[in-house]
């Protein structure tokens, strides 16, 4: 027979236990950041301690500053961090804008894995604007400068030689945005999801009144991420 003493349920209910039991708030379980995959070495090599400081910034803040939701932690390498690193190789040395940088997805990271390339991270919200500079400042990064600014109303010192976006807008509505800022021979390098060809195809009207020509929807990480990259490219005439 067991020793463990069990409360008795003959008397009544401690009323106020009951009405504390009835209003105390559920607190849900901490989500657990994904853990680095071992791609992440491969693709930042000697930048590595700089991405995964990034990282567990964002995984600290991103949350409580609107960045990032709960739900991304357990993804926040694969689905994100290493999203955004997949497509470094395709920038050149120059001047790259990023539009709606938002958290930093693609730009920060791009800044990190590409220190040879000068970047401009185009945002228009102030406390998104603060975390890029804060981010910026604590991890050292010399090759970056932030705009507050709409894609459309920026003022740049100097046109761009490729701009990027992710989750931005539909390709359709990003030409116009992006395009402009592009000096004439430069480069759209736009992330994008399964839908790519068919945002494409959809956007003939824009196409032609922006002259752009070679676009390509290009696939990356095949058999190195989970989930595959897909990036629009077009030059810009």
């Amino acid at each position: 027979m067991s020793d463990s003493v069990v409360p008795s349920s003959s008397g009544p209910a401690d009323p106020l236990e009951s009405e504390e039991a009835q209003i105390a708030p559920v607190r849900a379980a901490p989500v657990e950041v994904e853990t680095e995959p071992t791609s992440a070495v491969e693709l930042f090599g000697s930048q590595i301690e700089a991405i995964r400081a990034f990282t567990s910034n964002l995984a600290d803040q991103g949350e409580i500053l609107g960045l990032i939701g709960p739900l991304e932690l357990p993804r926040l390498w694969s689905r994100h961090i290493l999203n955004c690193a997949i497509v470094a190789p395709l920038l050149r040395p120059g001047l790259v804008g990023d539009v709606g940088s938002g958290a930093g997805l693609p730009g920060l990271v791009l800044a990190i894995a590409r220190p040879d390339v000068n970047f401009v991270l185009i945002e228009p919200m102030e406390r998104r604007v603060a975390w890029l500079n804060d981010q910026i400042k604590s991890l050292g990064l010399t090759n970056v400068t932030v705009v507050r600014s709409r894609a459309e109303d920026a003022r740049l010192a100097h046109p761009l030689d490729q701009v990027t976006a992710r989750a931005v807008s539909a390709f359709s509505k990003l030409i116009p945005l992006t395009a402009p800022l592009v000096r004439p021979g430069g480069e759209l390098i736009l992330m994008k999801g399964a839908g790519a060809q068919r945002e494409v195809e959809a956007a003939a009207k824009p196409i032609r009144k922006h002259r752009l020509s070679d676009i390509e929807v290009i696939t990356l990480g095949a058999g190195v991420l989970p989930e595959v990259t897909r990036v629009i490219r077009a030059t810009v005439d």
